[in-house]
């Protein structure tokens, strides 16, 4: 080719593999991660500006709201609800070799000895069904509760169990329950998050933001934590010297640049963003409106155990009340320290502490819901990541190893029967004699319960349709009203 005659023009269709790498717009990397972000959030992305609105469920259920009330660390069965006489008989005796073979403890070397109830026991309601002394307030509601007596779980370790009671996974990174229901149905608060979680004890749970993330699913879905004191939300206050008119410009403004980077990239998170400016600024004056608890009567205070100015266990019960009248989809309370090894913590002194802590706000909780109408389209539960063993464990004071076999929870409101005892575990409380309900049952029940099919709320991700109960599960139906 003669070196004056000049190069022809490359052809716009025939590009190399490496100028495709090196000039496409997005990149591989970028078109794959946008796929998957896609997949796992379609439907969030179809429902338009507001990813929070009320969605149409796959039938009509009772429930309208759930208030989780999470006893973090495992209460004990044999000293709450789970009545066993002939343990008490056998109190120091050890327990049968059968009885231990193929089961894993925590702590227990095998040479502990069994435990019998240190609380007294009695039949309380129209329904007899069984309370220890540690709960006098609960005979009162007694005839609300469902009890499940035949619990069971797959893990004995705090964290890991806490985030299989909530997500369905022992491994973090699945959504949690709340973000499910609100990513199934969506919320009625206008002004207020759909999925809500309030926290009372002297720490938080183990594990923490990780109960209550939203996975895989769009941000927008996951628990806001509200702490305690005036400031609920942090960084929810404007700057000093920005009045209200000028930071609705601010987010005005900031809505409209993230709707045309949007209607650009399509990535749902850019939506969630959107949502989550425009949540925030109502959420500056609905949430300390919330908060404040003036308007409610000394009654009602009083019936709560609520102190003026005092964070507790009671006054996040209170603070549930008036998040489900504000349309507020799931609201869940963690009570923590109810690890009762013996030592530090044991059944003789501490048990009866948290027992106190919780007993009257649940009733007062259940009464109220009750009075107001809330409570048949409230679903109410209560209780742990597992239950405690028969057998004692060997340290300074009385306490008891972590048992996933057969342990108690209970259920009220929202399309459950009240007034009956599920399950039953054999005469020493190790395993599940009849009617056993596993978490992942549990989990189907409160989605049914909420007009949603476990089986059909799905979401793909990597490569696979994911939910809640995994490939298990199955609603209770013995239970329902």
């Amino acid at each position: 080719m003669n070196s004056n005659t000049p190069a022809p023009s490359p052809d716009p269709f025939d590009a190399t593999r490496r100028h495709f790498f090196s000039r496409c717009g997005v990149g591989l990397g970028g078109i794959a991660l946008c796929s998957l972000s896609h997949r796992g959030a379609r439907a969030a992305t179809e429902r338009g500006a507001h990813p929070l609105a009320v969605q149409p469920s796959h039938f009509r259920g009772p429930a309208q709201a759930v208030i989780f009330l999470h006893m973090a660390g495992g209460p004990t069965q044999f000293e709450t609800f789970s009545y066993k006489p002939k343990l008490g008989e056998l109190d120091g005796a050890p327990p049968p070799p059968s009885l231990l073979q193929g089961k894993r403890f925590a702590f227990l070397k095998g040479k502990e000895k069994l435990l019998g109830p240190r609380r007294k026991f009695a039949q309380y309601g129209e329904s007899g069904a069984w309370l220890s002394d540690l709960l006098p307030h609960h005979r009162r509601i007694v005839d609300d509760l469902c009890i499940l007596n035949g619990m069971r779980t797959d893990v004995f370790n705090h964290g890991p169990a806490k985030i299989f009671l909530n997500t369905g996974s022992p491994q973090m990174g699945r959504p949690s329950i709340g973000a499910w229901v609100t990513y199934g149905i969506g919320s009625e608060a206008d002004d207020l998050r759909g999925f809500v979680v309030l926290q009372s004890g002297p720490r938080g749970p183990r594990n923490g933001a990780q109960l209550w993330s939203s996975g895989f699913l769009p941000t927008t879905y996951q628990g806001v934590a509200f702490r305690k004191g005036e400031a609920p939300i942090l960084n929810l206050r404007p700057p000093s010297g920005i009045d209200r008119e000028s930071q609705r410009e601010f987010v005005t403004a900031l809505r409209d640049l993230n709707a045309l980077r949007f209607a650009r990239m399509g990535d749902p998170e850019i939506r969630t963003r959107i949502a989550a400016y425009e949540m925030a600024y109502r959420m500056q004056t609905s949430a300390p409106e919330l908060m404040n608890l003036a308007g409610e009567t000394r009654g009602t205070l009083e019936a709560y155990a609520v102190e003026s100015g005092k964070p507790s266990f009671g006054a996040n019960c209170l603070l549930a009340r008036r998040l489900v009248e504000r349309g507020v989809r799931f609201v869940q309370l963690y009570h923590t320290n109810w690890d009762h090894h013996g030592g530090g913590e044991d059944i003789n002194t501490d048990l009866p502490i948290r027992c106190r802590q919780i007993d009257q706000p649940i009733a007062a909780l259940i009464t109220d819901l009750k009075q107001r109408g809330l409570l048949d389209k409230t679903l109410v539960i209560w209780g742990g990541e597992f239950g405690r063993t028969p057998m004692g464990e060997e340290r300074k004071t009385v306490g008891r190893d972590h048992h996933i076999e057969a342990y108690s929870m209970w259920m009220a409101g929202g399309g459950i029967r009240g007034g009956m005892t599920y399950g039953k575990s054999d005469e020493l409380g190790m395993g599940v004699e009849e009617q056993a309900v596993h978490v992942h049952d549990l989990q189907a029940t409160l989605l049914h319960c909420l007009g949603l099919d476990h089986t059909r709320l799905t979401v793909r991700f990597q490569g696979r349709e994911f939910r809640l109960t995994d490939v298990h599960g199955r609603v209770v139906k013995e239970i329902l009203a």
